[in-house]
């Protein structure tokens, strides 16, 4: 079997507070194929964007990665010199977080923001980074992409931000884009209009996209595979339409749950009772059992592993323990 192109193991991620330790990411595991799409889903503060951030090795004090492996191409990104991963930021791989307006510096026009990214990287200079920024504008669907070069952030609408954003994103041709909630702060209608440029994107470039999100509907039009997260660990991991077909853990079948089915007002919304687990003071065992439906005793004690269900389907989960093989032990900071 061929190395991915992306593989995170065993990555935690804590934050020092004056209440002791904050396990933001505890024990991650993800792969990525080239020109796959990967769904990482969850609640909010469950700590899907501090592992994109872990990724890209943006993590800032308070916050450390205290263990783990990021593989890119099977070169560890965690032992990579600062220089090194700024060479890589942009170059191989790029990020698109969901407020492009704190994102993009407002005090310079777009053009010397699309262009910086190209000289940087050393793709292009002069007029020639100039005319590849039009055809970058142009390609996400931008108008009049040469007079709006001129343009600064703050002139733009949200959906245009965004363009613009995904422009600098693949200016450089990366291999792999995390896009941190790209569509969050969007209405319905541009929403579609950015999932849409994202999957054309994909399927022009073969490139393989990390992509963060809370909204399932996203999920099952845009996503390969899904990773669902819960309190800081990765509790189900599967084929996105065996994914919501067949939920393993009780919590994605809590997360199907809250979802409204357009045509089906007999099926009423259920919302997970409780609510999450204080990071810091973190229950003993299973950190959904106290709102789980299906909670048994030895779920209070000990941290479930993930259990390998075949079909590339693993879950953390005790249910599914008898005749399935645990494929590492659970994380903790």
């Amino acid at each position: 079997m061929a190395a991915p192109l992306l593989e995170v193991r065993d990555l935690s991620t804590c934050f020092s507070t004056y209440r002791g330790q904050l396990r933001a990411v505890d024990g991650v595991g993800l792969r990525i194929e080239r020109g796959e799409t990967l769904a990482l889903v969850g609640e909010s503060g469950c700590g899907k964007s501090v592992t994109a951030l872990s990724i890209m090795r943006l993590i800032r004090r308070p916050g450390r990665i205290v263990r783990g492996e990021v593989l890119f191409e099977g070169e560890d990104l965690l032992r990579k010199s600062g220089l090194e991963m700024r060479r890589i930021r942009g170059g191989r791989i790029a990020m698109v977080f969901q407020d492009p307006l704190s994102t993009l510096n407002p005090t310079f026009s777009l053009e010397n923001q699309v262009v910086e990214s190209l000289r940087i990287h050393r793709v292009a200079r002069g007029k020639e980074a100039r005319e590849r920024s039009v055809r970058l504008l142009e390609a996400m669907g931008i108008p009049a992409p040469r007079e709006r070069l001129r343009s600064y952030p703050h002139e733009l609408s949200g959906g245009m931000r965004q363009r613009v954003m995904l422009a600098i994103a693949v200016s450089c041709e990366p291999d792999l884009l995390i896009a941190d909630e790209p569509t969050t702060a969007l209405d319905v209608t541009l929403q579609a209009q950015i999932l849409d440029l994202l999957g054309q994107i994909r399927e022009e470039r073969g490139l393989a996209t990390l992509l963060i999100t809370h909204d399932l509907g996203i999920v099952s039009q845009f996503s390969d595979r899904a990773a669902v997260m819960y309190a800081g660990q990765v509790v189900e991991e599967g084929p996105v339409a065996e994914l919501l077909e067949n939920p393993l853990h009780p919590y994605t079948a809590g997360l199907l749950r809250c979802v409204p089915r357009l045509g089906r007002p007999d099926v009423p919304i259920r919302p997970i009772e409780g609510s999450v687990p204080d990071m810091i003071a973190l229950p003993p065992g299973c950190r959904f059992a106290p709102r789980c439906p299906e909670v048994m005793e030895r779920c209070r004690v000990a941290v479930p592993p993930l259990y390998d269900r075949g079909g590339r389907r693993i879950v953390r989960c005790y249910i599914h323990e008898s005749g399935a093989k645990p494929t590492g032990p659970p994380g903790a900071c």
